[in-house]
């Protein structure tokens, strides 16, 4: 069995009933989304499927939003649901990946900045190896403080620049299923 799991997170209807919702990269997303997971599917790499749970509204089990973001289409190795922005806090993730011998990880999902990049940060303190492929990730524009609005683009961007040799190895899809030696081309 592969060393190896890719994580995707919180690619979940839920997130189609949220304010902040903007179909503009979504496209893009689904696409690159949809190459990772039939990449490691048919690389039997084990594909790990987390669900961002709440007691109320959107990301509520009652409220039956809590399932895959349509149209992707996944068969996951295993499921998890968590109510932190780390899928490796109280999900039972960190468990089944040290039970199934994973030692690297290439994580994917929405929100780029968020559950991802807490995710990659986690389970980098954690020993992991992890490819972050931020191409097959998605997230919505934000306003800070200042009122300086900052696209997803911006905010991909800044995630990219954080994480890149500190916390995981910047991958896109084809990298990423190649494995840790693969290396951008020039």
């Amino acid at each position: 069995m592969s060393d190896t799991a890719l994580l995707v997170i919180d690619a979940q209807e839920s997130f189609r009933h949220r304010p902040y919702w903007d179909e503009a990269d979504l496209a893009r997303y689904l696409g690159r989304q949809q190459a990772l997971i039939d990449g490691a599917m048919a690389r039997n790499v084990p594909v790990v499927q987390v669900f961002h749970v709440e007691d109320e509204g959107a990301f509520s089990l009652a409220a039956g939003r809590v399932r895959t973001l349509e149209p992707l289409r996944i068969v996951p190795d295993a499921v998890f649901q968590k109510r932190r922005h780390s899928a490796l806090v109280g999900s039972g993730l960190d468990v089944w990946l040290t039970r199934t011998g994973i030692r690297r990880l290439i994580v994917s999902g929405i929100r780029t900045e968020q559950c991802c990049e807490t995710t990659t940060r986690h389970a980098s303190d954690l020993g992991y190896t992890v490819d972050y492929v931020a191409e097959a990730t998605m997230t919505f524009a934000m306003t800070d403080a200042a009122g300086r609005r900052w696209s997803a683009d911006e905010i991909r961007a800044r995630t990219e620049l954080v994480l890149a040799g500190r916390f995981a190895r910047i991958a896109t899809v084809e990298e990423a299923l190649a494995g840790p030696g693969a290396r951008r081309a020039a």
